[in-house]
């Protein structure tokens, strides 16, 4: 029998590997589905606060309010006047609004409060899929999701698809996901979104050069094969 040409068995490699060419690498991220979005809008989302976290509270003009307080295992502080403070869950922004709320009109005319995340404790994100280092990294503080991804060393040059990576969340029971485009992130073309404690975040592979990555190997190969 003839010997088969280097391109007759490319071609019989191909066919084997068959789906599995077009699977992106092993342990790269997989597209995420949910049936419900529980995703705030990237404009609109910012770190939510949890327990443990220590804040600044800001009352202008009013130094005996203004002070740092840690949130308790329960989510709550204590606040002269107002008392035991609900602060896990809600924003620095919204966690503003309610104190202002709260002392508006009866203690205070139109008290300007500012609210700062100091420290985020225990706090952790979750980076998996084409990323240099994979795995669960802590919360500082606010973290953005070019942030959470530069946690990991940055995406796989080799195999990342930039342009989609997905922040899994759950919020009320349900676990949703949502992806965002980084280039248009880096570009300032899109809103670079918050990334909450328990998020998982997944930089997907690109399936065309995870294939050239891992088997780049058969193609060298056959190319050793060619006759003179």
């Amino acid at each position: 029998m003839a010997p088969r040409s280097p391109v007759a068995v490319l071609a019989v490699l191909l066919l084997a590997a068959g789906p599995v060419a077009a699977q992106v690498a092993p342990g790269a991220a997989q597209p995420v589905q949910a049936a419900a979005q529980v995703l705030a809008d990237p404009a609109n989302g910012g770190y939510q606060i949890g327990t443990d976290d220590t804040l600044d509270i800001s009352v202008f003009q009013v130094p005996e309010l203004s002070r740092t307080v840690q949130v308790d295992r329960n989510g709550e502080f204590i606040l002269p006047i107002v008392g035991r403070v609900p602060a896990a869950g809600k924003t620095s922004d919204e966690l503003a609004a309610f104190l202002t709320q709260k002392l508006q009109g009866r203690y205070l005319k139109d008290p300007l409060i500012t609210v700062v995340v100091k420290a985020a404790a225990k706090n952790r994100v979750t980076v998996d899929g084409a990323v240099i280092k994979p795995g669960v990294y802590p919360l500082s503080g606010p973290t953005t999701l070019m942030q959470a991804v530069a946690l990991a060393n940055g995406p796989d040059p080799r195999v990342a698809n930039i342009r989609r990576v997905t922040i899994v969340r759950a919020a009320d029971g349900r676990r949703g996901a949502q992806t965002y485009d980084l280039t248009r992130i880096r570009d300032g073309k899109a809103a670079d979104p918050t990334v909450n404690a328990d998020d998982i975040v997944i930089v997907e592979a690109s399936g065309a050069r995870s294939f050239f990555t891992y088997y780049g190997s058969i193609l060298t190969t056959l190319a050793l094969l060619r006759p003179y």
